[in-house]
């Protein structure tokens, strides 16, 4: 083990499968000559070259369809959004043609591609900068959707993702890049749809994914085990497909579950999380389903606004307290 930033653990990945295998590619705004707006492609155009790190203009419907087209004829695109807030430009490629290829084709064209880039808020970007929409992409058939929270299942779940022959939504956190963790020296791979428990416990599940987890629940359990509550956090890794064993199973245990993720309330992961909990586990409940998203506004550019729309410790806290003492 060597700790590493989040940036490097997934340029480590890119650079190992490159190495391997030819026809994976990385295209994308800035991603060569500036080495990456976030840095993540820090030398890959030194060592891969022009024809295999390629910039683009600002043109996200343009290179997304660019990427549709070649894995279509036996590449492996890597398309870098600079943010996932761009990809709605994009958003016609990835959905009407990277999601249903397959399917309309009969099965003759696979589509191994991964869209990948920064996703949610990361300080005062204002509404247009600061959106998550992993059940906007969790939403269509076709697509895998992976949201890692920390610097080794980052790296473990990009190399499966470049490695899998369907359509994969990688979303990043602009915040993390620089976050530091154990990464192993030996080459490994992360199943997709397989959630990690972080941390086992007895009194309540917290169910969370990308950065919520290390930048909200996790000092939240370190405040809730200082009052003597014993939370068991699941991290889902992907939220589709959702790992719905682990989070039944947990339930069974604790009878009660928090849900916690940055997007809106409505039509989110965390509703489909609380309709699959009471269809299939509902006599094991001792309390309501209990969620925690950003408020149902467009996010605010005023600090004091956005501290009040956007999931904290103090709201999660608050949460696990409602389910295990039935108070509001």
């Amino acid at each position: 083990m060597r700790e590493i930033q989040f940036r490097e653990a997934l340029r480590e990945a890119m650079n190992e499968e490159m190495r391997k295998d030819d026809k994976i590619f990385l295209m994308g705004e800035e991603v060569a000559e500036y080495n990456g707006a976030y840095k993540v492609s820090q030398g890959m155009l030194d060592e891969f070259g022009e024809k295999r790190i390629i910039d683009t203009p600002i043109a996200e419907l343009g290179f997304a369809g660019i990427g549709v087209g070649a894995a279509m004829n036996g590449l492996k695109p890597i398309i870098e959004f600079m943010t996932f807030n761009f990809s709605l430009v994009a958003i016609d490629q990835v959905i009407n043609s990277a999601a249903k290829m397959n399917s309309m084709s009969g099965g003759q064209f696979p589509l191994p591609i991964v869209f990948r880039g920064p996703t949610g808020n990361a300080g005062q970007l204002a509404a247009q900068h600061s959106q998550n929409f992993e059940n906007w992409y969790a939403n269509t058939p076709g697509l895998k959707v992976v949201v890692p929270s920390n610097p080794y299942d980052a790296k473990g779940l990009l190399k499966q993702s470049i490695i899998d022959p369907d359509p994969v939504i990688f979303m990043e956190s602009e915040v993390m890049y620089g976050d530091k963790g154990d990464v192993p020296e030996d080459e490994y791979y992360l199943e997709i749809g397989k959630a990690n428990i972080v941390k086992e416990g007895k009194d309540v599940t917290i169910v969370s994914f990308g950065k919520m987890v290390p930048r909200v629940v996790i000092p939240a359990l370190e405040e809730l085990e200082k009052e003597g509550i014993d939370a068991e956090l699941i991290d889902l890794r992907s939220v589709r497909p959702i790992d719905y064993n682990a989070i039944l199973n947990s339930i069974k245990k604790t009878n009660r579950l928090v849900v916690v993720e940055e997007a809106w309330p409505l039509a989110s992961i965390s509703a489909e999380i609380a309709y699959k909990v009471q269809s299939e586990a509902f006599d094991y409940m001792d309390a309501p389903v209990v969620r925690i998203t950003s408020a149902d506004v467009p996010i605010p550019y005023a600090p004091t606004l956005l501290e009040a729309a956007l999931p904290s410790v103090s709201k999660v806290v608050k949460a696990v307290k409602e389910v295990l003492y039935k108070v509001k």
